[in-house]
Formats: C-alpha cells, sequence, structure tokens
C-alpha cells in the first residue's frame, strides 16, 4: 500500500480492542483484523493531535487519522492509554538540585511521574519547543523530559535552569 491509497478514516468506520493478552486489535473499514497494532504519532511534541497512524505488527501503516479529535468514545481511550505509554516524557515541576554547572551534570528533579535523576552531557541537551518556555532536556540514558513552562517552575527551579539555557 502506497500512501496514496492509504484509508483514511475520520470516523470510527473502524474497531479496535484489546485481546486477552493486552495487545491491540484493529478492524479496518475493509473488514480485515490486524492483531499488534500500534498507535504512532506523527507530530508528538510540536503537534500531538494532528496525524496519527496505527501501524500494524510489521511495521507498515494500516490506517491513518488525520486529526485526534475525529476518533471518540471506548477507541479514543484505547489510543490514549497505548500512546501514554509508548511516549513516556516525564514532565519537570521543580529542580532539586544540580551537581555541578558544567556539564555532565547530575540533575535531581521532581516530575509528574514522581521524583527522577537525569545526567545532562551536553547543553545541547536542551532544546526549546515552540516558543522560548517549552522545553525538551534528554537525559543521558535516553529518557526526554519536558518542561512545559519554564515561568511556571519556582524561582529556584528557573535559576537553576538559567545556567544552562
Amino acid at each position: 500500500m502506497n500512501a496514496s491509497t492509504l484509508p483514511v478514516s475520520p470516523s470510527p468506520a473502524f474497531g479496535l480492542e484489546r485481546n486477552p493478552h493486552g495487545r491491540l486489535v484493529a478492524t479496518l473499514p475493509d473488514g480485515t483484523v490486524h492483531e499488534g497494532v500500534t498507535p504512532v504519532r506523527a507530530f508528538p511534541i510540536a503537534a500531538p493531535a494532528d496525524g496519527l497512524s496505527l501501524v500494524g505488527s510489521d511495521g507498515h501503516e494500516l490506517l491513518w487519522i488525520p486529526r485526534l479529535d475525529q476518533i471518540t468514545g471506548p477507541v479514543r481511550q484505547l489510543i490514549e492509554e497505548e500512546l501514554d505509554v509508548r511516549e513516556f516524557v516525564p514532565t519537570i515541576q521543580k529542580i532539586v538540585a544540580v551537581s555541578s554547572f558544567s556539564t555532565p551534570s547530575t540533575w535531581e528533579v521532581e516530575t509528574d511521574r514522581g521524583p527522577a535523576r537525569l545526567v545532562l552531557k551536553a547543553e545541547e541537551d536542551i532544546r526549546r519547543l515552540g516558543g522560548r518556555t517549552h522545553l525538551l532536556i534528554a537525559g543521558g540514558d535516553g529518557v526526554q523530559f519536558r518542561v512545559r513552562d519554564t515561568t511556571a517552575l519556582d524561582r529556584h527551579s528557573r535559576r537553576l535552569l538559567e545556567r544552562f539555557l
């Protein structure tokens, strides 16, 4: 199937459910059933609600969904549950301490998922997204951390962060 022949579904013309093993099973508009389906966002950070692909276990796209808000009910809930697991990006709410103001530096942070420690290998591991206050920080172990709004951080956290920006 090439990109021009991929089915587009702005309505619930497809089905999605979990099998007894917890894997997603999609029933496409043509009636074919695919087990082990994975939802994948086209732009998970810049435009998380725009462009979602249901990918089969073989890695090929089965269905393109232009906007997530076109899907409602239990199907949307299953997609969002799967995306939450796949896109583990904790949000930093507070920077407790940093080991050094030069890199590499170990950071102790509070996130929406609890306390965490990350190693900032280089200042380039901090990227600005969609404006000056939204950041994505790559930890040394590959986990991405998000700062939704630097101005919403407490004063101590902002001061620590400013030393690296």
